[in-house]
């Protein structure tokens, strides 16, 4: 019984902070919002930027490197350790999942897997990132593309499920995405 009320304590705890990380995530101010989601436990590296209206499943789980842009209403999911790269450009509207139900156990129970996006990888719009998945090194996934399996560095994927669909030639990037947007 005590366990019960202790979990369900947590759980409110959680989706306090979590609706405040969503109020925060309108304000137009790109320094306002980093230092609360600092202060609620993802881990931002210098230069990096999450645009508006993201939204997070326990922040504590989530790392991003330097040089990082978030676009505008992501979903980045810490239930299980997301780890974001340097120089990594995840575009408007992804999804990036480490957690899921198994729909063949009959408590619908939950499986998290760690989910890794190495350096210079370019994500784009409204792909979904599904739990235990690793996009190498400068991987491109394509707009709407479902990743369910690894991505190979310097692959390029796309499509549902995504498929590889060719190769960046750039092996060897060095570029940085430059500074944030103030107010997006």
């Amino acid at each position: 019984m005590i366990k019960k009320v202790v979990n369900r304590v947590n759980t409110i705890a959680n989706e306090y902070v979590l609706f405040w990380l969503h109020v925060v995530g309108s304000i137009p101010s790109h320094h306002v919002r980093r230092f609360f989601y600092r202060l609620s436990g993802i881990k931002i590296g210098k230069g990096s930027t999450i645009h508006t209206g993201a939204r997070f499943y326990q922040p504590l789980g989530i790392q991003i490197g330097k040089d990082s842009i978030v676009g505008e209403g992501v979903v980045l999911d810490g239930r299980g350790k997301l780890e974001i790269g340097d120089h990594v450009d995840i575009a408007s509207e992804v999804m990036i999942y480490n957690s899921e139900h198994d729909i063949n156990d009959a408590k619908f129970a939950p499986i998290t897997q760690a989910v890794r996006v190495d350096d210079y990888v370019f994500i784009g719009p409204r792909a979904i990132i599904l739990p235990g998945i690793v996009i190498g090194k400068g991987a491109v996934v394509g707009a709407g593309a479902v990743v369910t399996k690894d991505v190979k560095p310097f692959m390029v994927v796309g499509g549902v499920p995504a498929k590889e669909i060719g190769e960046r030639k750039d092996q060897n990037p060095s570029y940085t995405l430059g500074r944030a947007a103030w107010f997006r």
